[in-house]
């Protein structure tokens, strides 16, 4: 049975538009004009328990709407949305004790206070008893290495360290779902790696269902295999990631070094040519016929190295995005 349930799900918004100018500001105040603003429209899907889902979207596609309607703190302007059985919206405690609401640009951590001090308000905010504390913070610090930085000033702790204690903080009550909003947003290659090996243990030990928004697509490819693709606040793709890659792209990239340089007019033979820079090349070939095209490649053109890669994933989704629009704009004109 699915732990979060979707259907139909809808967000609008009255926005108030003014005119420029002191004149725009006294219409304004006479007579307000709006227009609706389709946050999420329609969305549908289901997630199993311990899944882990990555959904995506460009900036103002309404994946937090989404997020926050499922955590209750915004109300659907129709359709349903089901967590845990429960429905979001209604705020019932014991929702509240099993789900946790993690965003990279929003902190719930006493600025002033060590971390630990928010611990303790949230031991004490989710009834957590001291025995089931201290093992799930031994357990925490077990996988971030939290102990050097309880007892710091938040306002002392790099953007790295703030962020583990932020997820500390949030899963102290050991939630069965996990709302992740760009969680590693900010964070330096290092960082964001530390950050993704935590949630990927965090879900392996308590089998937690986990819903991860992130602009960086290593975050994705890392963590989930399926992925919720909407902009516009429609949803555009609802599946496995790879066959995601396949689908937009059905070509392979060859990555060549060659050992001296080459024409173009002869790389063309096994390839569509993407670049070409001194002695490197990247071909675009069929999907089902890269290895072939490799081998000929190695067969009749020196080359030093060779190696048959996917194409980036930001480059897909980039692509899903771009045919959204092309295919709304044309609705417009229609």
């Amino acid at each position: 049975m699915a732990q979060i349930f979707v259907e139909q799900l809808c967000k609008y918004y009255q926005v108030h538009q003014k005119e420029p100018g002191f004149v725009g500001s006294m219409k304004s105040f006479v007579h307000r004009q709006y227009f609706q603003v389709k946050a999420v429209d329609g969305v549908s899907f289901s997630i199993e328990p311990g899944e882990m889902v990555g959904f995506l979207g460009p900036n103002g596609a309404g994946k937090t709407t989404t997020l926050k309607v499922l955590s209750g703190l915004l109300f659907p302007t129709q359709g349903h949305a089901s967590v845990l059985g429960f429905t979001p919206h209604e705020r019932r405690p014991a929702y509240l004790k099993q789900f946790t609401l993690v965003m990279g640009q929003k902190n719930q951590l006493i600025w002033d206070l060590p971390a630990i001090e928010t611990f303790l308000v949230n031991k004490a905010i989710y009834e957590i008893s001291t025995a089931d504390y201290k093992a799930t913070l031994k357990e925490l610090d077990e996988l971030l290495d939290l102990q050097a930085l309880l007892k710091k000033q938040v306002r002392k702790l790099s953007l790295g360290e703030r962020m583990k204690c932020e997820l500390s903080a949030a899963l102290l009550h050991r939630p069965r779902v996990l709302f992740l909003d760009e969680p590693t947003i900010g964070l330096d290659v290092t960082m964001q790696v530390a950050i993704r090996q935590f949630v990927a243990a965090y879900n392996q030990r308590h089998g937690a269902t986990i819903i991860l928004t992130s602009h960086y697509m290593a975050d994705v490819t890392a963590l989930t295999k399926r992925v919720i693709v909407i902009d516009r606040g429609k949803l555009l793709y609802d599946g496995d990631l790879r066959q995601l890659v396949e689908q937009v792209a059905p070509y392979k990239l060859l990555s060549l070094v060659l050992r001296e340089g080459t024409s173009p007019n002869v790389l063309a033979h096994y390839g569509e040519i993407e670049s070409i820079e001194g002695v490197k090349a990247t071909l675009r070939v069929p999907r089902g016929q890269a290895t072939e095209a490799a081998a000929h490649l190695l067969s009749n053109i020196k080359v030093d190295d060779v190696l048959i890669e996917e194409p980036p994933v930001e480059d897909i989704i980039r692509q899903v995005f771009a045919e959204s629009k092309s295919r709304q704009d044309d609705q417009l004109k229609e």
